[in-house]
């Protein structure tokens, strides 16, 4: 859990393990990018004043699929709301047809696929599929979200470039992990001579 933050030097070491306990740093990978982005949204809820409970088991008992967060309070029209992070490579060979043709395709594709995922939920909760590409930030339903979101948070903090902080947040979130990923796909130089 702690690794992507370790490696991209979010904080020191010091305020992030308490006295005496060991800790293993992991390269990231895909899974850790997946985390460190839902680590990032559901505080921003909580910077709007919004409770939410990550990763909620027992919202369904058909499947065991579950979406990354859900508020604890209504978000709207009296009903909570469920999101989901997921994060894609417009470049990769199931989604380059549809980025060629469309710049921000690859997101909007990934993201209905998120919504079929988890139509059985739309009854009961609202919810926000959140997909960011690796070469474009956010599909157009996670900018609704992050928009009202930002809003929330800028009237709860009295600063209206918090809306705007949030937005940052993810592009820069997304830049590093595609730094750290690209890095660690080069192959060694050997330096044995």
């Amino acid at each position: 859990m702690w690794s992507y933050l370790l490696s991209l030097q979010y904080f020191t070491l010091e305020n992030l393990v308490p006295r005496g306990k060991k800790i293993i740093i992991i390269a990231p990978d895909r899974t850790t990018r997946h985390l460190a982005l839902n680590d990032l949204v559901a505080p921003s809820f909580a910077s709007a004043g919004t409770r939410v409970s990550k990763e909620p088991s027992g919202l369904f008992r058909t499947d065991r699929k579950r979406p990354d967060g859900l508020t604890l309070v209504p978000w709207q029209s009296g009903r909570s709301l469920c999101w989901d992070v997921t994060v894609i490579c417009p470049l990769a060979e199931s989604y380059v047809t549809k980025s060629a043709r469309e710049g921000g395709a690859a997101a909007e594709f990934a993201a209905s696929n998120k919504e079929k995922e988890h139509a059985n939920i739309a009854s009961q909760y609202l919810f926000a599929p959140i997909a960011v590409e690796t070469l474009r930030p956010l599909n157009t339903s996670a900018c609704q979200l992050f928009g009202n979101l930002g809003r929330k948070i800028s009237s709860s903090s009295g600063d209206d470039r918090k809306g705007a902080f949030l937005f940052q947040r993810v592009s820069v979130l997304v830049q590093r992990f595609n730094a750290v990923l690209l890095h660690d796909s080069l192959p060694t130089p050997d330096c044995t001579d």
